[in-house]
């Protein structure tokens, strides 16, 4: 198997597709290949999620930084949402998402 640059945008806060998101992501580094995450538009609230079917989000996410994943989030996303930047949302700006479609290999997007 090849290894390769991947690239995810999440842009959406439900619960399953964030958690699905993040599976996706630790499976493919857990194979070895590289991962960046950018959340866009809904998808920076992704730290506030919680639902009752999903309450081991917040865990897939650590596992996800923890084994050498990378998450950026849309600065104006967070500011139109009167949020700040954190460990799991650090703040970025549109150059950011540029960079990781040009170096990546692929791009999936969730939302």
């Amino acid at each position: 198997m090849k290894f390769m640059k991947l690239g995810i945008v999440l842009n959406t806060n439900d619960a399953e597709t964030c958690w699905n998101c993040f599976r996706f992501g630790n499976e493919a580094l857990k194979c070895n290949h590289a991962v960046k995450v950018f959340l866009l538009g809904k998808g920076v609230e992704v730290e506030d999620v919680k639902d009752a079917k999903f309450p081991f989000l917040e865990g897939t996410i650590k596992k996800f930084l923890s084994t050498g994943g990378s998450i950026l989030a849309c600065g104006t996303c967070l500011k139109s949402r009167d949020k700040e930047g954190s460990m799991v949302c650090p703040v970025s700006t549109m150059e950011e998402p540029l960079k990781m479609v040009e170096e990546s290999e692929k791009i999936l997007t969730f939302g």
